[in-house]
C-alpha cells in the first residue's frame, strides 16, 4: 500500500515491521488484540476476498479506515488467515475490539467463520468469546453504585452499614470473564473531570481497576502473568498515553508533531523504571 493513513501504538518490530499490540490511525479510529486462546482459528487463503494474515490486521484496517463504517464495509470482504510472521512468531490467537469516537465492535475470528459484534459497553477482556462475556452481565444487573435498599424483607431491620455496599458480588479475581464484568462496571458508571488530564488520568483509574499484579496469577512453574502497560488514545487529538508495570509515570506521544506524511517509521523507546517524586529532596 503507497499511501495510508498515518498509525500510532505499542509494537514489538520485526525486520522493520511493526507488530503491534495496540493502535489508533490520524483519524481517530483504534484497535487493540486481546489473547484468545483456544478459540481463534484463521482460515486458509481463499479467491475472491482480501486475504490478511492475522499480524497484518490491525495495520490493514487503521491505514484505511477513518470510521466505524469504514471498518465494517472493510470486513465484508476480509479473510483472516493462517499465515505466521515467521518461524519465530507464529500466529497470535486473538481477537479485537475496534474503536471510533462513537461506538466499538469486537472482531473474532473462530472455526465457523468470522463475527463481527456491536460492542455497547466498550471494554474486552480474553476468553471466552464476546457473546458469553455480555451474556454474564445479566447475572450483574443489580449492581449499583448507589447505596442498596433492604428487598430481602421488610420485617427485617436490614442496614447499608458500609459504603460501597451497592456493589456487592462483582467479581473480584483474576479470570478474564471476572476481569471484563469488573472494567465494565468501572467504565460505564466512572465519572470524569472537563479536563484532557482528568480525563486521561480517570482512563487509567477504570483500567487499573484489571491490573494484574505479579505473583497472583501464576501461568508457569515460577512465572506470573502481569500487566506489562496500559495506554489511553485520544483519538480526537492523536494523543497515545501509556504507563508500565515499571512506571506508573504517564507518558504520552502526539502523533502530529511528526510528519504523517513521511515514509518513515518512528519508533520511541517504551520508558521503564518508576519514576518517583521526591518532595524534600
Amino acid at each position: 500500500m503507497k499511501n495510508h493513513y498515518a498509525i500510532i501504538g505499542m509494537a514489538h518490530v520485526a525486520e522493520d515491521y511493526p507488530l503491534y499490540y495496540d493502535a489508533m490511525n490520524e483519524k481517530g479510529v483504534a484497535m487493540a488484540g486481546l489473547n484468545f486462546v483456544g478459540n481463534a482459528v484463521y482460515a486458509v487463503i481463499k479467491p475472491d476476498v482480501e486475504n490478511i494474515a492475522q499480524f497484518e490486521f490491525i495495520p490493514w484496517i487503521l491505514s484505511q479506515c477513518s470510521s466505524l463504517v469504514e471498518v465494517r464495509e472493510l470486513l465484508e470482504r476480509i479473510n483472516i488467515v493462517n499465515t505466521p510472521f515467521s518461524e519465530q512468531l507464529p500466529l497470535a490467537q486473538l481477537h479485537w475490539i475496534i474503536s471510533d469516537e462513537n461506538e466499538s465492535i469486537t472482531v473474532e475470528s473462530m472455526s465457523d467463520g468470522l463475527h463481527i459484534y456491536d460492542n455497547p459497553v466498550g471494554v474486552l477482556t480474553n476468553n471466552p468469546p464476546f457473546p458469553q462475556q455480555m451474556f454474564q452481565l445479566n447475572n450483574y444487573m443489580y449492581l449499583s453504585p448507589k447505596q442498596p435498599r433492604n428487598t430481602f424483607c421488610e420485617n427485617l431491620a436490614l442496614n447499608a452499614y458500609s459504603r460501597g455496599m451497592g456493589g456487592l458480588g462483582l467479581p473480584g479475581d483474576l479470570s478474564s470473564s471476572s476481569r471484563f464484568v469488573r472494567v465494565a462496571f468501572t467504565k460505564v458508571n466512572a465519572i470524569s473531570g472537563e479536563s484532557e488530564e482528568e480525563s486521561v488520568s480517570q482512563f487509567f483509574h477504570i483500567l487499573g481497576s484489571v491490573d494484574q499484579q505479579r505473583g497472583c496469577c501464576e501461568v508457569a512453574d515460577g512465572k506470573y502473568e502481569i500487566t506489562l502497560y496500559t495506554s489511553c488514545c485520544n483519538v480526537t487529538e492523536g494523543i497515545y498515553y501509556y504507563n508500565t508495570y515499571e512506571n506508573h509515570q504517564i507518558s504520552a506521544v502526539d502523533m502530529h508533531v511528526e510528519n504523517l506524511d513521511s515514509d518513515k517509521m518512528i519508533c520511541y523507546p517504551v520508558i521503564q523504571g518508576e519514576r518517583i517524586n521526591y518532595q524534600n529532596k
